[in-house]
């Protein structure tokens, strides 16, 4: 029979799963419903979480409408994060962030079709985004395993 310390360190090191923030007064949106589709996001809500400067994060709580390339329809984008955070001078930013392997993020020869299609919704939805921010004095950026593994954690 599994022992409560087994069942926490199953769900803590699942690919996907429920995220229970330190500090909750920081998170925007539904405490009950934090999902992580990743270990790289689950991974980049610990560091929200506990980074000192992030003062509020979410975590698809914005949807952002754009125009899906491959059925010709509007259709709603939720972005994986959203996060408000005091830069180095001392200047409030707000963010949204898409966390994507770097393969779904840039066409090559040796992208799949299904990587190619992959990427040309993204591009899509990213292009949505960042005229969404635009009106919303918001930056938008995408963080690959390039950028979020620097140094062995998240940046």
């Amino acid at each position: 029979m599994a022992t409560a310390k087994t069942k926490v360190e199953k769900v803590r090191t699942s690919s996907k799963g429920l995220f229970f923030p330190k500090y909750p007064e920081k998170y925007v949106g539904d405490l009950n419903n934090i999902t992580y589709r990743s270990s790289w996001e689950r991974r980049f809500m610990e560091f929200c979480d506990a980074n000192l400067n992030i003062m509020k994060w979410g975590s698809e709580e914005i949807y952002i409408p754009y125009m899906k390339p491959t059925t010709k329809r509007m259709h709603r984008y939720y972005p994986d994060f959203f996060i408000m955070y005091q830069n180095s001078k001392g200047q409030m930013v707000k963010e949204i962030i898409e966390i994507k392997p770097m393969k779904e993020t840039v066409l090559t020869k040796k992208s799949s079709t299904y990587d190619k299609v992959a990427i040309v919704i993204n591009m899509a939805k990213w292009e949505a985004a960042k005229q969404f921010c635009a009106a919303h004095g918001m930056t938008f950026r995408v963080l690959t395993e390039q950028s979020l593994f620097r140094t062995g954690k998240a940046k």
